[in-house]
């Protein structure tokens, strides 16, 4: 008679990009491995050298905001978020008023 088989654990994508470049960690994680799980495995893998808040950054797996302590799923892309220079809308709408002067 064979042992249990191990429950199969799950690989994600652990994403983090700059202006500059994109930064991607494949890590292996326990079934039962949660989003810091993947971000620590991630962190380990990056080494100290990099510049990557780890601890400070938004996180979501997608693009749809998570918390640390969410579980994540065989094949997730686990993504860390930058914080934005300025609101988007309000740098498009100082933008169309640059252009109209312009005309």
């Amino acid at each position: 008679m064979l042992p249990p088989a191990a429950p199969p654990g799950k690989r994600c994508l652990v994403a983090y990009a700059t202006r500059e470049r994109q930064y991607l960690w494949s890590v292996e994680l326990s079934p039962e491995a949660s989003i810091l799980d993947a971000l620590i495995a991630a962190r380990a893998a990056a080494g100290p050298s990099l510049d990557i808040p780890w601890d400070s950054a938004a996180v979501g797996i997608f693009g749809e905001r998570r918390a640390r302590a969410d579980p994540c799923a065989d094949g997730d892309r686990i993504e860390l978020y930058r914080a934005l220079r300025g609101d988007p809308r309000e740098q498009r709408r100082q933008r169309v008023a640059r252009e109209r002067r312009g005309c």
